[in-house]
């Protein structure tokens, strides 16, 4: 019997992420981190993926994460990283998985310094505006990703 190896899917979320529901709801919706995360536990196991999912407001360990994890793949929310964090640029560019940066908010309907991320050049794409959906969209093209389906031309 032919036993297919489990994806692994490691989720990052960036700083200040444990105090969603309570921190400006109205940019970053009424879900805690808590029920995301659930949501994408349930997700996961539904599509036969292991995911760990890991909430650091350290940049340092975030980079340990980033390096020293094994996984497929990679879905982050940097938060404010994003646009501060050339050691998390850096990681990421030493490591050889594919990734998603996730924003719950549209970061380009808001501060100017929002709008420069240091990350998204490196990644596979952005996913940013659909509050935990965008997660939830990340989980989705990260397993099409794995599965090989990603960027496949239809045949005629």
């Amino acid at each position: 019997m032919n036993k297919r190896k489990k994806h692994k899917i490691l989720v990052i979320h960036g700083p200040n992420l444990h105090l969603l529901g309570k921190r400006e709801p109205g940019i970053y919706g009424g879900d805690t981190l808590a029920q995301i995360n659930k949501e994408l536990r349930a997700k996961a196991a539904k599509k036969n993926v292991a995911i760990r999912i890991i909430q650091s407001n350290s940049e340092g360990e975030i980079v340990e994460e980033i390096t020293n994890t094994q996984y497929d793949f990679l879905i982050m929310n940097p938060a404010a990283y994003t646009h501060t964090s050339v050691a998390i640029r850096d990681a990421l560019l030493g490591v050889d998985a594919a990734a998603i940066e996730v924003h719950l908010s549209n970061v380009y309907k808001r501060e100017d310094f929002r709008k420069k991320s240091l990350v998204s050049d490196v990644v596979l794409g952005v996913i940013s505006g659909f509050g935990k959906t965008s997660y939830l969209l990340a989980l989705d093209a990260a397993i099409i990703f794995l599965q090989g389906e990603f960027l496949k031309k239809k045949s005629s």
